[in-house]
C-alpha cells in the first residue's frame, strides 16, 4: 500500500476520492490549499477538514495565496494583456495541483498524491498513460493535458471508473457531510464570471477603449478594450453594422478588434507550441488524431506536422470554429490524451 497526501477542496468529488483510498487500505494524510480568505475558500477548506476528522485522517490546511497569485493570477492577467484567451484551470493543474502539491507532499513523508479528477491512469509498462473518465459528460482530462507525465506516475485518480452520480450515491451512502454540495461551475477566483471586473481591479486600472476594424483594415468603432471581448463574440459588442458579426481577431499591440463574418472564424490550420507529451517520447509527422482546441469542442480529426522552430502544425480534415490563441489543443488517441500544448 502506498503513503498518499488526498487533495481535498471539501468538494464531494475529493470527499468521495479520500473514503475510496481509505477502502484500498493505503496510508493517507488529506490536504487543502487555501488562495485567499474568500468565505468561499474557507467554507471549503472546513468541509474538508471535517470529512478528514470523520475518517480519522490527519489533514493539513496550506495558505498558498502568494504561490496562485504568481502561477495562476499574474498568467491569466499577462494572457489578457498579450490578445490570448487563458484556460487558469489548465495552468493551475500543472503549477499548483501537480507540481505545488507533489512538492508539500514529499515534504511531508508522502510520495504520491491523490485528487478528485474524473480522469484514469495506465501505469502498465514503463510510460503512464492518461485515459479519459468513464464518465465523458466529466472527463478532465483536456485539463490534464499540460501534467508532466512524471507528475502523473505519482498521482492516483480513484473517480476515473465512476459516473457522477455514482460519486453522489456513494457519499450519501457514506453519510459525507458535502453529498449534496454543488459542483463548482466557474474560476474559483472569479466566481461571479466577471473577468473583466477582475482585471479592473487587479491591475488598479480600466481596459483602454480602442478601435473594431474589418478584416482589410478599415475602422469601423470604438471598443471598450481588446481584454473585454473573446473569439468568436457576437453579443454586446455595442456597435451596428446592419448584418450579424463576429470578433475574429484581439490585436493586444495595437488595441484593436477585428469583426467579420461568421465564415471568418472558420480554419483548418493551427500552430501549437509547447507541448507536453503523456505516455509517449514523440508524435510521428503527419500522424492523425482527435484534437480538442477547447474544454467544451468536440475532438475533431486532424493531422499533425512537426516544425523546424520544435511547435507543431495541426492540419483538420474539416474547419474548425474559433480556434483562439492562448487556449489549448489537446491530442487524443482513441480515449488516450497524448497530451497538449498553447494555441499560437
Amino acid at each position: 500500500m502506498a503513503k498518499i497526501l488526498v487533495a481535498m477542496s471539501g468538494g464531494v468529488d475529493s470527499s468521495v476520492c479520500l473514503k475510496l483510498l481509505i477502502d484500498e487500505g493505503h496510508e493517507l494524510c488529506g490536504a487543502t490549499f487555501v488562495t485567499d480568505d474568500s468565505e468561499a475558500s474557507l467554507k471549503g477548506a472546513a468541509d474538508a477538514r471535517d470529512v478528514a476528522e470523520k475518517f480519522g485522517i490527519p489533514h493539513h490546511v496550506i495558505n498558498i495565496a502568494d504561490e496562485f497569485k504568481s502561477a495562476v493570477k499574474d498568467y491569466f492577467v499577462r494572457s489578457y494583456e498579450a490578445g490570448a484567451t487563458p484556460n487558469p484551470c489548465v495552468i493551475c493543474n500543472r503549477e499548483i495541483k501537480f507540481g505545488l502539491l507533489l512538492r508539500y507532499a514529499e515534504a511531508l513523508g508522502y510520495p504520491e498524491i491523490a485528487t478528485g479528477h474524473y480522469a484514469r491512469l495506465d501505469k502498465t509498462g514503463d510510460r503512464c498513460r492518461l485515459l479519459r473518465a468513464a464518465d465523458a459528460s466529466k472527463d478532465q482530462t483536456y485539463m490534464l493535458s499540460l501534467v508532466p507525465e512524471e507528475a502523473l506516475r505519482k498521482s492516483h485518480f480513484p473517480l476515473g471508473d465512476y459516473t457522477k452520480a455514482e460519486i453522489r450515491a456513494m457519499a450519501a451512502e457514506m453519510g459525507i457531510s458535502t453529498a449534496d454540495k454543488k459542483d463548482s461551475q466557474d474560476i474559483c477566483f472569479i466566481p461571479d464570471g466577471d473577468y473583466v471586473r477582475f482585471l479592473t481591479e487587479y491591475r488598479g486600472r480600466a481596459p483602454v477603449c480602442g478601435k473594431y476594424i474589418s478584416e482589410d483594415g478599415t475602422v469601423l468603432g470604438e471598443h471598450m478594450g481588446q481584454e473585454c471581448y473573446t473569439i468568436g463574440q457576437r453579443k454586446g459588442l455595442g456597435i451596428a453594422l446592419g448584418r450579424h458579426v463576429f470578433v475574429l481577431d484581439r490585436n493586444a499591440e495595437n488595441n484593436t478588434v477585428t469583426l467579420g463574418d461568421a465564415e471568418g472564424l472558420m480554419k483548418d490550420t493551427l500552430t501549437v507550441e509547447g507541448v507536453n507529451l503523456i505516455g509517449r517520447g514523440s508524435l510521428s509527422d503527419g500522424e492523425a488524431l482527435d484534437v480538442k482546441i477547447r474544454y467544451a469542442h468536440r475532438a475533431a480529426r486532424a493531422k499533425v506536422f512537426h516544425r523546424e522552430d520544435g511547435k507543431l502544425e495541426v492540419k483538420f480534415a474539416e474547419p474548425q470554429r474559433a480556434p483562439s490563441p492562448g487556449q489549448f489543443a489537446v491530442f487524443y488517441d482513441g480515449d488516450e490524451a497524448v497530451g497538449g500544448g498553447v494555441i499560437e
